[in-house]
């Protein structure tokens, strides 16, 4: 893995990072179950989505208990690194965030819905950290997989943004999507705990 250059507080100087042709993002090594498994040959009816709003501990149980989603992974992108390992990205040794990757049915959620889900689940406000979660690992991010899923986002935005809303996130193409490892996965669901700082909130 290539060194990581920081700035003064210490934090990854972010990179121009891999980007692949909108609606063409590719995926990891699978490290988790065949529940959490990314299928290529989805239906008519389903598409993808990924979003980075913290810990994805919380993002993944908000997002998958909506109606409609089909099926979540929690993983990191963001970074050019190849195979980043949960210690790397929580040590800021690469340029990843967490987020969660989300396969949605589109007759029963659409994906302005859902980011508005995301927006009302976390402060966008936040410009290093989510809640408690402080670092660049937990920013604030939208992955578009095409140019519709990019102008929907602006949409909501901008709506937050008329309400009198912060919104600090950022809107980057898709790209490459490394599953977490498996004890990751559904984390909440396996503890039966939920989550302490991924508390929704209505904003729409």
């Amino acid at each position: 893995m290539a060194p990581v250059q920081v700035d003064q507080r210490g934090r990854p100087q972010l990179q121009e990072d891999r980007v692949c042709p909108l609606g063409t993002a590719t995926f990891g090594p699978q490290r988790t179950s065949k529940t959490h498994t990314y299928d290529s040959q989805r239906t008519m009816n389903t598409a993808q989505a990924i979003f980075a709003a913290g810990c994805f501990w919380g993002v993944q149980y908000q997002l998958q208990r909506a109606k409609g989603v089909l099926a979540t992974t929690v993983g990191y992108i963001g970074g050019p690194e190849e195979n980043p390992q949960y210690a790397d990205v929580k040590a800021h040794r690469t340029h990843h965030v967490e987020a969660v990757l989300v396969e949605y049915d589109t007759t029963s959620i659409t994906y302005e819905e859902l980011c508005k889900l995301f927006f009302e689940i976390h402060d966008p406000a936040q410009t290093d950290g989510i809640g408690p979660d402080l670092g660049p690992q937990y920013r604030s991010q939208i992955f578009y997989m095409d140019e519709g899923q990019r102008l929907t986002a602006e949409k909501v935005i901008a709506l937050l943004r008329s309400k009198g809303h912060i919104v600090n996130t950022t809107l980057r193409p898709a790209e490459h999507f490394w599953p977490g490892e498996e004890y990751h996965q559904d984390y909440y669901n396996k503890t039966g705990e939920e989550p302490y700082c991924h508390i929704r909130v209505k904003k729409f």
